[in-house]
């Protein structure tokens, strides 16, 4: 089954920040952009990197039904309240989220699940990049925290790759 994805914004914009942003339409047949996300986008800093990724028209933005009740439940932000209801509207797609709480709602709605961490990975198992660690360290450098135990045994687990890796 081809793969589709539904980006919020934090994959998208940490991805664009270390020049990465590609791999989405590498990885995928389709992604989208709810239009919520692409307005936190454009809301933030001018220069920022996922605002170019954006105007380039290789992601393709979507207007979002109104969420069900259930998932206004949730008090979640635009642009994940965007991507899990056009997940929910829309089954067989991926939401491609880092938030925990929008993770915790998209599980409970049993919704396919992806954070940047996975697409790095997935990346990374496809031949796409040399190494995840190296992605992942540029990423922490560039603003993005995840814990570093969790790379490790990511990276252990996938790839086999060391963390941190060796700079030099």
């Amino acid at each position: 089954m081809p793969e589709r994805w539904v980006l919020n914004a934090s994959p998208l914009i940490s991805l664009a920040r270390i020049g990465q942003e590609g791999l989405f339409q590498s990885l995928a047949e389709r992604v989208v952009l709810p239009r919520a996300v692409v307005n936190e986008i454009e809301a933030g800093p001018a220069d920022d990197p996922a605002r170019s990724a954006i105007t380039t028209g290789k992601l393709t933005v979507v207007e979002t039904p109104p969420p069900p009740a259930e998932l206004q439940a949730w008090d979640l932000g635009d642009g994940e309240m965007g991507v899990l209801s056009y997940a929910v509207a829309n089954p067989g797609w991926t939401v491609v989220v880092d938030d925990a709480a929008a993770r915790k709602c998209a599980r409970s709605f049993s919704l396919p699940l992806k954070g940047t961490l996975a697409v790095i990975l997935l990346a990374r198992q496809r031949g796409l990049v040399s190494s995840a660690a190296e992605l992942l360290w540029s990423l922490q450098q560039a603003g993005f925290r995840l814990d570093d135990s969790i790379i490790r045994d990511a990276l252990a687990r996938v790839t086999g790759e060391i963390w941190p890796p060796r700079q030099g």
